[in-house]
């Protein structure tokens, strides 16, 4: 695994100390020698090395990494260039479209998010090849549990986006009045229709950005000729 190396070391180095981690270490290590695990190891960490702790503006909530060839790249929804676009992104960039008119990209590449301050954290941040929530369990949630902790804890407005049960259980871990919360079903094909179309975050995100002082996130994803 490529070692974090921002200031997420600093606010996540109490974690690295603690059994379950080195167990999870253990775990996950083994797992990669004996199975095909994504993502790729050294990508495991993606979230936190393109989203500094102290740019983090807002976060989206996903439950574990894609589980088929070559998609995952440690980006909660975002699927490499070439990949074709899961259906959950499908809708969500439908949501974007409906909600701030956004051109729909041809690809699912969603580090100019993460670029901006949008971190795109899995609970669990590993899974077995076409075998959804195989690494549920094995320590991930207390990790990323600490992570959601210290970004509460964070002393400036951010937006937390929760889709689906799995991340709105995580709103108990939330306090902080200066945050702002926003939940909707999953963007899934079984899911989206119940509320999650008109359900408007990235307008509700940007505008309360912007009522805080904040730079607002571009969310125009451009289409895979042009340089992201």
């Amino acid at each position: 695994m490529a070692a974090i190396s921002n200031d997420w070391l600093e606010a996540l180095r109490g974690e690295f100390k603690k059994p379950y981690y080195r167990q999870l270490f253990e775990t996950v290590k083994k797992e990669y020698a004996t199975h095909l695990v994504f993502p790729p190891s050294d990508d495991i960490f993606n979230a936190f090395h393109l989203t500094p702790l102290k740019d983090v503006k807002v976060v989206i909530l996903g439950q574990d990494p894609y589980h088929n060839v070559g998609q995952a790249h440690g980006l909660c929804f975002s699927v490499q260039k070439g990949v074709a676009i899961p259906p959950s992104l499908v809708n969500i960039y439908q949501e974007l479209h409906d909600d701030l008119g956004c051109s729909i990209p041809d690809h699912g590449y969603l580090v100019k998010w993460a670029r901006q301050g949008v971190l795109m954290l899995n609970t669990v941040l590993t899974v077995r090849a076409h075998q959804a929530n195989s690494h549920r369990g094995i320590g991930w949630e207390e990790f990323t549990d600490a992570a959601i902790k210290v970004l509460d804890e964070q002393d400036r407005p951010i937006v937390f986006i929760l889709w689906g049960t799995p991340a709105q259980r995580k709103k108990t871990m939330l306090h902080n009045p200066r945050h702002l919360v926003l939940e909707a079903p999953h963007p899934s094909p079984l899911s989206a229709y119940r509320g999650f179309f008109g359900s408007r975050p990235f307008s509700k995100t940007n505008a309360f950005l912007e009522e805080n002082g904040v730079e607002p996130i571009d969310w125009q994803i451009e289409v895979v000729s042009n340089k992201l």
